[in-house]
């Protein structure tokens, strides 16, 4: 009897080592805190399908509200005055670890912690803001997905040459504030030279009236077009953004398949998503121990070309016949 025994207590102390994570969890080990600091608003339709696709890769990998984490969510808005009060909330809270959308959020993260993982998203330049020491070895608390390099800005201006050769002068469409508009206007200001482009800088504000009056006034002189910056300011207010291009007859390019969605003409994008579930990933290592500063800031691979024919009708373009076959999807 006591070798039946002893042989039972042997048997599950094996079944003990090979239960998975989640399922330890169970049995008393405890919960997780992932904070997320998001600088857009909790109801817009982007952010609730963004945070379903985390959710879900988080689940994939063994991570679910109902076992082995909490959630502490946090929207800002697109208002600016309120990423420090949330940051600091969630920071209180004692997290694992935090994931933040976007430059900004980021630095405002890294100004109150040098302890708390973070893992970030939507950021373009983590080097030149300061965040990582290189993208292969990043050495402190910071790390995640980037967003899109700078060279990007010179396939968005030739996409844009390329929908509307008529163009000789281009917007670039940002909120300095909520964007690194100058890491991005640095490489426009070359590609756009190639292009025989002149470049306007059309700084915003996270305002309906500043936003139409930068807009109407660039519109006033012809041949324009716009490019309009991956930006927390340009997405929130990308109903508005759009409507003025179409009332001013302004070709324009985009940063995200949402714009398309909403109306707007083209977009040569990373896949939607795409970023939030790398930056999954990197959570569930930092969450089983791994360090941020020996996980490499990844770049999403996967890009695709979207083009708006009913808002090409309405802007009088006729979208070439090349660029019709090379694109991923074509909305009519």
């Amino acid at each position: 009897m006591v070798d039946l025994r002893r042989r039972q207590v042997i048997a599950l102390l094996g079944v003990g080592v090979t239960w998975p994570f989640a399922l330890r969890a169970q049995h008393g080990e405890r919960k997780r805190r992932i904070g997320a600091l998001w600088q857009s608003a909790a109801d817009d339709p982007s952010t609730e399908a963004g945070l379903t696709v985390f959710r879900r890769a988080l689940e994939q990998l063994g991570w679910s509200e109902d076992r082995n984490v909490v959630f502490d969510y946090r929207f800002a808005g697109g208002i600016s005055d309120r990423f420090l009060p949330l940051a600091r909330e969630l920071i209180a809270l004692q997290p694992d670890v935090i994931v933040a959308s976007g430059t900004i959020v980021t630095a405002i993260l890294q100004r109150e912690t040098r302890t708390v993982p973070i893992v970030f998203f939507s950021v373009s330049d983590p080097i030149g803001a300061g965040f990582i020491a290189s993208l292969a070895r990043p050495g402190g608390n910071i790390t995640g997905v980037l967003n899109y390099e700078a060279g990007i800005i010179g396939k968005w201006l030739a996409m844009l040459k390329e929908i509307a050769p008529r163009v000789t002068r281009a917007a670039l469409v940002g909120n300095p504030k909520t964007t690194p508009f100058h890491f991005f206007q640095r490489a426009a200001e070359a590609a756009a030279s190639s292009l025989a482009i002149e470049l306007v800088p059309a700084t915003i504000e996270n305002s309906e009236a500043d936003i139409e009056r930068v807009i109407e006034s660039f519109a006033a002189t012809a041949n324009g077009g716009l490019v309009v910056l991956p930006d927390q300011t340009t997405t929130t207010r990308r109903d508005l953004i759009i409507a003025l291009a179409a009332r001013n007859h302004l070709p324009a390019v985009y940063p995200y398949r949402v714009f398309i969605d909403s109306g707007g003409l083209a977009t040569y994008a990373i896949q939607e998503f795409d970023p939030l579930r790398l930056a999954a990933t990197y959570i569930d290592r930092i969450l089983r121990g791994a360090k941020p500063a020996d996980l490499p800031v990844q770049a999403p691979t996967k890009y695709e070309t979207v083009l708006n024919l009913k808002t090409a009708k309405s802007l009088g373009i006729e979208i070439s016949p090349s660029l019709l076959v090379r694109a991923d999807e074509v909305i009519e």
